[in-house]
């Protein structure tokens, strides 16, 4: 399986990102934001700052020339996934829908949190039960996730709703004022999946969990 992974200027998760998907077996590929063509089965944007955060995230990153083979790759019916960073570029694409807002503290946040799985019927989350409790790193300052009620209704008729914030227990715990506590979402066809917290950043037991291989391990093949 190949995975190409979308570097821009001021990314940083591009290296946990490949390590990753090497240790599930994946042959992967580091695409420079410039090339406007690549071949993968597997797209990834990966976390980070892209353009520094300038304007707003992933304002300009969406620019790139990369992007329009990203969104080839989609239309194509490829799969994608966004990291952060990459959550927000796919919102700002409008490959997935909603927009993202600084977080109600208005301050950055890093720290592991719990997640529930509020649909598994996906690839992407394939591998998780239904209201499974994981622990994943969450580090952003805009991750205050936001739609508006008709298209949170849908989201939640069509299962595009994947993962919410909780505590180890499972009872909802917000860190940023998202919507409903979301975390993650997907298209309708189940094909791109956008999410805040980083499971590459969970892939070993030695970082304290492997939660992130669990979850990761469902779009490989």
């Amino acid at each position: 399986m190949k995975v190409a992974i979308v570097l821009f200027p001021g990314t940083n998760c591009e290296r946990d990102t490949e390590h990753t998907f090497k240790i599930l077996g994946c042959q992967t590929e580091i695409i420079w934001h410039k090339q406007d063509s690549f071949n993968a089965d597997l797209v990834v944007l990966p976390g980070g700052f892209s353009y520094g955060d300038y304007l707003r995230t992933a304002a300009i990153a969406k620019f790139s020339p990369a992007m329009k083979a990203v969104v080839a790759h989609a239309k194509a019916g490829g799969y994608v996934l966004g990291i952060c960073n990459g959550f927000q570029m796919l919102l700002e694409l409008g490959l997935l829908p909603g927009a993202m807002r600084r977080n109600e503290s208005m301050s950055f946040i890093s720290k592991y949190h719990h997640l529930k799985v509020i649909s598994n019927n996906n690839r992407f989350l394939s591998n998780l039960s239904l209201n499974e409790i994981v622990n994943i790193p969450i580090a952003h300052g805009e991750g205050n996730y936001f739609t508006d009620e008709s298209t949170l209704r849908t989201l939640y008729e069509n299962e595009q709703v994947l993962l919410k914030y909780c505590d180890e227990n499972g009872i909802e715990l917000n860190p940023n004022g998202s919507v409903d506590s979301i975390a993650g979402i997907c298209d309708k066809e189940k094909k791109i999946f956008g999410l805040m917290p980083h499971p590459e950043r969970a892939c070993e037991k030695i970082l304290g969990t492997d939660d992130g291989l669990k979850m990761l391990k469902g779009l490989v093949w």
